[in-house]
């Protein structure tokens, strides 16, 4: 095709400016298109509640664009597409078809892809919002095109739903944030800790939290309260001591430490004269929430876990002392911390 426009006159200007202006709108179809889609609507609900009061602003003019991907999606394409292709008609008037393609290709490259889409993958948020009236101006002038391919995309698709996190993601995003706890993030150490630990609960068995009952500091209910057991039990610490029946694993109950100061070790009052409180009884198997939640009724703040064996399986050879005295399987631990 010849050249229709010569340099400088009123055609060529108007030339100019079309071209401009296409390849500007192409390249802000494109950096929307990847600015606005890479934005998942979960990052955005929590900006929209919980971010700066900037970014709470951005989210909130984002969301009701990009709550219907797939038309979002069809509307920045179809748009993108027709300004690319218009492209070359208007630079036929001014060069060669050869001089067209090249120049295109070039700026389109350059201007309507690279640049945009770098532009807006950093600063995705701020220019959505910005643009979102014009992007809803859009979608209107566009929909009778493309909602049928959106509701296709959505029958062959599925619609864009919530993504939310697994566990198993929750927990790597929040070792993430814990290693650079001191470089500028703002949860600590132990705020990492807690949470990882919360989020393991959930998967977590009696077992897993036990204290072996071999490592367990325990007093037999036939022992005295002379001043050599008083002052094992002050040594080791704790608020609550578990009370066995003449074999370590035949725990019977606890006494709280805080009871025996009103006894004197000269009295070498027995065990078995203070007030022995009830311990209660949780399977290996049963789950670190369910044990939680009763901990947290008051009634005990310790447990003892016992094994339990299948039924039908036949059950190891015991002495009477190392069965619990509910009859239960043998002990395995004495405490959950």
């Amino acid at each position: 095709m010849a050249v229709e426009y010569s340099c400088c006159g009123m055609g060529f200007i108007i030339h100019i400016v079309v071209i401009v202006f296409l390849v500007m709108f192409a390249g802000l179809m494109s950096g929307l298109t990847l600015g606005l889609m890479s934005m998942s609507l979960v990052d955005l609900e929590v900006l929209a509640k919980s971010g700066t009061p900037k970014d709470r602003k951005h989210a909130a003019k984002i969301l009701p664009v990009v709550r219907n991907q797939h038309l979002l999606l069809c509307t920045l394409l179809i748009c993108n597409a027709a300004a690319m292709e218009a492209l070359p008609i208007f630079l036929d008037g001014l060069v060669s078809a050869w001089g067209a393609i090249l120049i295109s290709v070039t700026l389109i490259l350059l201007f309507g892809e690279i640049i945009p889409q770098s532009v807006c993958s950093r600063y995705g948020l701020a220019i959505g919002s910005t643009v979102a009236p014009f992007v809803r101006v859009l979608v209107w002038i566009c929909y009778p095109v493309a909602f049928p391919i959106s509701k296709l995309l959505d029958v062959l698709l599925g619609h864009g739903r919530v993504a939310l996190f697994r566990r198993a993601e929750l927990k790597t995003l929040v070792n993430l944030h814990g290693n650079e706890a001191g470089k500028g993030g703002e949860l600590t150490h132990d705020e990492t800790t807690i949470i990882a630990g919360a989020l393991e609960l959930t998967e977590k068995t009696a077992s897993d939290a036990m204290t072996p009952i071999a490592e367990t500091f325990a007093i037999d209910i036939n022992a005295k309260l002379d001043k050599d057991l008083m002052n094992l039990i002050l040594e080791k610490g704790h608020s609550r001591v578990p009370v066995y029946y003449e074999e370590p694993t035949n725990i019977i109950g606890l006494i709280l430490v805080k009871n025996l100061l009103t006894i004197h070790p000269e009295d070498e009052v027995p065990v078995k004269s203070v007030t022995i409180r009830r311990i209660p009884r949780v399977p290996e198997t049963l789950p670190l929430y369910e044990i939680l939640n009763e901990f947290q009724k008051g009634h005990s703040h310790m447990a003892v876990v016992v094994r339990q064996y299948n039924k039908n399986a036949e059950q190891p050879a015991s002495n009477p002392a190392s069965k619990s005295a509910y009859g239960r399987s043998p002990l395995i631990c004495c405490r959950l911390s």
